[in-house]
């Protein structure tokens, strides 16, 4: 089991960060590149697990897809190219692959076999597969299709109206991926709004689709062209350096074109609403998704309350804007944060877990949880519970716990951020630096 020891306490930061490319839009550059008709060439691609996942995926549907470093190009050949895979579609730890295909896979028509690791064996899928069978695919898996493996049978499907019961954009994209090749109308309503990558995709590869507040509507069948991407910074990798910057004692620093999406800055409004000394100067350019270079220096936090319609903006980040919440002024309240049962690990009971660990005074709740700030922290034997997200956020807790932080399982922050731990030793000043053991 890999693990990582660290002693940064009293580290200050000092620097610049070029953050690689977001997970959300790399997986759906490829998706898209696949299912257009030509060449799509992709810059700044996050050469992640989850997303090479994707990658490999698609490959064994029949899609010429070449990688150099974070530079892929993908020939397309539309959903009428895509051919039965010879073996079963492997989407290792990402429920973004998982989802998004099983949109994908329900208008063609052959058979697939989509499964992914243990975690992803234990996430929600009927949530996907109710919509989907409803629009005429015919799948079936584990407890009638709630969880992996899934069997897929796609063909012709017809266009729905579709209450989300659950505020999710895997789920969203998962239908109007599958609104693409229906007969008529599909709309998605959400009950709050969600990331809109997949609709901005879209209109990049040249297709078409109609947002009218909560609802999204796509006619089908349509046609996409291949295009080029530029993938932006990823905000929820930039997330952890944001609070490493706002923590550290003695700290600037800058993160280097960063996606500013509007539907993904809830960590920006959070910290702005705690007091942190935060500046964001926007690109120029005319990028289908915003992106700009964001600069934070150490700050004086005050707690706050975080809920309602905010929380599909920040959904990833609040591992770590708990731990930003241990070290405010004042208690946190995180509330209608139920879905972080479902990710990777039940992220408010591990994140509490591992925190109170540390010192942190943080209550669970049913849907989120009560963090007391103001607590000082000691390093400890901690472990990511394989959730990426969990090892980044113990990981910058390291520069604010005093004594030695050994993380379990440290490698699995290599899907989502493989380069994490270097570009973490590059602005670390003034201390001893991270040292594997």
């Amino acid at each position: 089991m890999e693990k990582k020891k660290l002693q940064l306490t009293g580290a200050s930061l000092s620097g610049e960060i070029h953050i690689p490319g977001d997970k959300s839009i790399s997986h759906r550059a490829v998706m898209f590149g696949s299912i257009a008709k030509g060449k799509t060439v992709i810059s700044n691609f996050l050469p992640g697990a989850d997303c090479l996942s994707t990658i490999s995926c698609f490959q064994k549907l029949g899609v010429q897809i070449e990688r150099d470093g974070d530079n892929v190009t993908v020939e397309g050949n539309g959903f009428g190219g895509l051919r039965e895979p010879e073996e079963w579609l492997d989407t290792g730890n990402s429920g973004t692959t998982t989802r998004l295909m099983m949109g994908i896979l329900a208008s063609l028509p052959f058979h697939t076999v989509i499964a992914g690791d243990e975690s992803i064996a234990k996430r929600p899928m009927s949530r996907v597969v109710d919509p989907l069978r409803e629009m005429g695919a015919a799948i079936d898996g584990r407890n009638k299709g709630q969880y992996t493996p899934l069997a897929v049978r796609g063909g012709k499907l017809k266009g729905i109206s579709y209450h989300l019961p659950v505020a999710s954009a895997q789920v969203k994209s998962s239908i109007l991926l599958a609104g693409l090749q229906a007969e008529g109308e599909t709309t998605v309503t959400e009950p709050a709004g969600t990331r809109d990558h997949t609709e901005r995709m879209i209109r990049q590869f040249g297709g078409s689709v109609d947002a009218d507040g909560l609802s999204v509507t796509i006619s089908g069948p349509q046609e996409l062209s291949g295009t080029e991407v530029r993938v932006p910074g990823d905000i929820s990798s930039a997330a952890f350096f944001l609070a490493a910057g706002a923590l550290a004692p003695g700290s600037r620093i800058t993160l280097k074109n960063v996606g500013l999406n509007p539907s993904r800055t809830g960590i920006i409004d959070v910290l702005s609403q705690m007091g942190a000394d935060i500046e964001i100067h926007l690109n120029d350019d005319s990028s289908f998704e915003p992106a700009g270079d964001i600069e934070i220096s150490t700050s004086n936090l005050k707690g706050i309350e975080i809920s309602g319609s905010l929380i599909p903006r920040l959904i990833d980040e609040i591992p770590i804007i708990a731990l930003l919440a241990t070290q405010a002024e004042g208690r946190t309240v995180i509330r209608d944060a139920a879905e972080l049962k479902v990710k990777e690990t039940d992220r408010i009971s591990t994140v509490a877990k591992e925190l109170n660990q540390l010192g942190a005074r943080i209550q669970p709740t049913e849907d989120g949880m009560i963090i007391e700030g103001g607590t000082k922290l000691r390093a400890a034997e901690a472990d990511s519970h394989g959730d990426h997200r969990i090892g980044m956020m113990l990981s910058v807790a390291s520069l604010i716990s005093e004594g030695e932080m050994s993380i379990r399982d440290s490698g699995c922050i290599r899907v989502s951020y493989p380069d994490f731990y270097r570009h973490m030793d590059s602005i670390v000043k003034d201390c001893e630096t991270i040292r594997p053991e």
